[in-house]
């Protein structure tokens, strides 16, 4: 009996001694919430950080009396176990930390019970870290936007079978992807990789396989994909529970892939912009997808007419985008039907006819319409136009009439583009009440004066009314228009001086003011001074502003381009022209950009967490103005033709052209210190003198004109060292002495850069230069001039000079004997 009792007591016994132990040891461990090999990898993450940003995000680690790594911000632990499950470092600006090759990031490596990790939009480099392999219990791994390179390691995902969410967008990754590398990832569900055009190949065909996932959500763009077969992905054949599939921006052949729609029946968003597709759209469908909201089939070489059943193929699409391909025909009215339909882009194609007016009072909820670059004609529809539009683009179509009524209505209208069409009357009175950012009339037949009405935009920050055959002077309480950034009233008839701005002078909000190609008059204000803070672009030529060039212009410090051209300007170049600093444009965000976002990016998923749903699948941003629909254009006469200037090239070009005016006197050798302009023009002017030797120091400049002016002396011969000139001349003018060495650009140079010179010499030229052009050392004398003076004279004096060189001769030898004798 004392055994069989016995037997239980030491059970008893050792049940309490391990509970015991255990207790210790999570005492040991659980006194800090967290468990300490993982707060020391932290804590060595943490100081691997470069910059002040990462530190004051991370502020909680580690930091006053808080030592639990579970309470700290950016970790979640497991509620059971204490392990980081979850860790969160998107946007903390870190970048340029080597996650792979620094020591300090080893206790990253420590996380090995991770679920979610998220280390996007940080600017980190170097390659993948190896010993994301042990992070085996892995569902979300998200490393977009950063700079990660190399090879994506072929055996990653594999080992990482729990994986359901995965984005390696926007890095910088090469070699080869074999997308047949996740076949057993059975759990995946959402897989994002947008290659930025950079070097990494993805090939979803070779080897062949099977995949055991069922994808939501599958976005691969603008990469190599399958480079030599140029085939839609055959995996997607086995997808059925898609709901959004991005394949935008790569090089694949063949039709519209249909099948897509029909097999994932539960589709909402299809993006196939610019992946070469070709043929007609066809709808074949069973039934109608009312979960299709976004479809985007841009860019691509689709033909034939657009079918009218598409409002009932997606009766619930709120965005369409059509763009750029060859459809014909007229726009079916059905799209009229499409009553949530927020954004519609029909441009760039051959589509003809009318405008169904059921278009624009069917879709009620429209916000965005776009129909630039079509045959479009008649009259825009003249009954009310909906209250929800915001962009307006109809421009570059042959619409004709008077603008409609029924714009004025659209009280939320922002954008309106009716430019290069056949639009005639009078600018309405009634658009200066609308609310708009920007206006474009250019390129029409409108008559009249600027309407006051205009004085009340003050959110306009673009107006452009240019070639039109607008008259009158130039309304002063423009002036009112203190949020406007660009002005174009060029190619109209307006007369008079320019009035004075004071308002928006003190603004300082303009970049771009321009009024070339009118009838202005009287001398160019003073008020174009150092006020004008932001101005980059001044275009004031084929006027006839006359006098000085006024010495404000120099203190317009962000100029970079500068058009007084075919005026009657007189007086000297002022030399504080050098003051301006035509390369400060770079050190600022660009000034042409518009301001406000851009309309519908296909975003990322919103599945950022396991809290979100997967179907939560929207497109990034909204209804605005976007970079290419917003891009100031201007035109600059360069190398000897007109040139337009449109979008980024513009925030780097720069130029000065004060042609065709009585401008007098030398050219300031201090213009040769813009050291960044690209055009310089002075022909046709009265300028003399050199030209000066300091143009050597223009070494951004491609095109250089001084012709028909007075200029007299010789080209300066370090010119040959301007190696990006590809347009000069120096013609009509009063220059002498050798043309520069035939080297680097001035090789490219004929005779027609120096002609209407009499006196230069050298190649091209058929004058060659005589001796005394020559620019090497000063001529020695000649003796091969022998006339009889010169022999007379030369005999008259050789032969007495040689006596007494004889007599004195024969006194030194005998007086020299004779000395040493004495002395010794």
């Amino acid at each position: 009996m004392e055994l069989v009792l016995e037997l239980p007591l030491t059970k008893c016994t050792r049940m309490f001694f391990l509970l015991g132990m255990v207790m210790i040891e999570l005492q040991s461990y659980g006194s800090l919430g967290c468990w300490e090999d993982e707060r020391a990898g932290l804590m060595k993450l943490k100081d691997a950080f470069d910059g002040p940003t990462g530190y004051s995000a991370l502020s909680s680690w580690g930091g006053g009396e808080e030592r639990d790594c579970c309470k700290w911000e950016r970790v979640v632990c497991d509620n059971a176990t204490k392990r980081i499950s979850r860790l969160s470092l998107s946007y903390l600006d870190i970048g340029y930390n080597y996650l792979n090759n620094s020591h300090s990031f080893k206790g990253f490596c420590k996380l090995v019970n991770l679920q979610e990790l998220d280390l996007s939009d940080n600017g980190f480099e170097g390659n993948l870290p190896s010993c994301l392999m042990n992070f085996t219990s892995l569902r979300l791994l998200e490393l977009s936007n950063n700079k990660f390179e190399g090879a994506i390691p072929s055996n990653l995902f594999p080992v990482l079978k729990s994986l359901e969410y995965i984005s390696l967008s926007h890095n910088l990754f090469e070699g080869s992807f074999s997308f047949g590398s996740l076949a057993n990832n059975s759990k995946l569900e959402v897989f994002e990789l947008v290659c930025d055009n950079n070097g990494l190949k993805v090939d979803t065909e070779n080897p062949p396989w099977t995949p055991l996932f069922q994808l939501k959500v599958f976005r691969l763009s603008n990469c190599k994909l399958n480079d030599k077969s140029r085939v839609i992905p055959n995996f997607l054949l086995n997808q059925f529970e898609l709901r959004a599939i991005d394949l935008s921006h790569n090089s694949i052949s063949g039709m519209i892939p249909m099948w897509l729609v029909a097999n994932n029946t539960r589709l909402e968003a299809l993006n196939l912009a610019n992946i070469s597709l070709t043929g007609p759209l066809t709808l074949d469908l069973n039934s109608p997808h009312f979960d299709m909201f976004w479809l985007d089939i841009s860019s691509n070489h689709i033909q034939g007419e657009l079918p009218s059943l598409i409002s009932s193929a997606f009766p619930n699409l709120t965005y369409l985008n059509l763009s750029s391909n060859s459809f014909q025909g007229s726009i079916p009215p059905s799209l009229g039907n499409l009553s949530v339909l927020d954004a519609l882009d029909l441009s760039n194609n051959n589509f003809s006819g009318q405008l169904p007016e059921h278009l624009v009072t069917g879709c009620a909820s429209l916000s965005y319409l776009k129909l630039s670059n079509n045959s479009l004609q008649g009259q825009f529809p003249p009954s009310k136009s909906n209250n929800s539009l915001q962009c307006l683009f109809l421009d570059n179509n042959f619409f004709s009439g008077e603008i409609p009524r029924g714009i004025m209505n659209s009280s939320e209208l922002m954008l309106l583009d009716l430019s290069h069409n056949l639009f005639s009357g009078k600018v309405p009175d009634w658009i200066g009440d609308l609310t708009l950012y920007s206006l474009t009339l250019s390129k029409n037949a409108f008559e009249g004066p600027i309407p006051s009405s205009f004085c009340k935009s003050n959110q306009l920050h673009f107006l452009d009314l240019s070639e039109n055959n607008l008259s009158g002077g130039v309304p002063s309480c423009l002036n009112n228009l203190s949020s406007l950034r660009f002005l174009h009233l060029q190619r109209n008839e307006f007369r008079g001086p320019l009035p004075n701005f004071p308002s928006l002078v003190s603004a300082s909000s303009l970049v771009t003011f321009d009024v070339r190609y009118n009838k202005l008059q009287g001398k160019i204000p003073g008020w174009i001074n150092s006020s004008f803070s932001n101005l980059r672009v001044l275009l004031l030529g084929e006027n006839s502003f006359e006098g000085l060039i006024p010495l404000q212009l120099c203190d317009l410090r962000k100029i970079s381009i500068i058009d007084l051209s075919r005026n009657e300007l007189s007086g000297p170049i002022p030399s504080c022209l050098r003051g301006i600093k035509l390369d400060d444009r770079k050190a600022f965000d660009d000034p042409f950009r518009a301001e406000t976002a851009s309309i519908y990016e296909f975003g990322d998923s919103n599945y950022y967490s396991y809290e979100n749903q997967l179907d939560v699948y929207q497109p990034a941003g909204g209804v605005g103005i976007s970079e290419t629909d917003f891009k100031e254009e201007v035109e600059f006469i360069t190398k000897s033709r007109s040139e337009t200037y449109k979008g980024n090239i513009l925030q780097f070009m720069s130029g000065i052209d004060l042609s065709w005016n009585k401008l007098t006197g030398p050219v300031p050798h201090e213009i040769g210190y813009l050291s960044d302009i690209h055009a310089l023009n002075l022909s046709h002017n009265h300028l003399t003198g050199p030209i000066p030797e300091s143009f050597s120091n223009l070494r951004q400049i491609e095109s250089l004109d001084l012709s028909n002016n007075s200029l007299s002396g010789q080209i300066p011969p370090k010119l040959v060292e301007l190696n990006y000139l590809s347009v000069f001349t120096v013609a009509y003018n009063n220059l002498s002495g050798r043309t520069p060495e035939r080297k680097a650009q001035f090789a490219t140079f004929d005779e027609h850069s120096y002609e209407g010179n009499s006196l230069p010499c050298g190649v091209p030229l058929e004058r060659r230069c005589t001796t005394n052009e020559e620019m090497s050392p000063p001529p020695q004398p000649s003796y091969a001039v022998q006339d009889d003076t010169f022999k007379v004279a030369f005999l008259s004096t050789f032969w007495p000079t040689y006596a007494v060189a004889f007599v004195a001769i024969i006194v030194i030898l005998y007086y020299c004997p004779y000395h040493e004798y004495l002395i010794s």
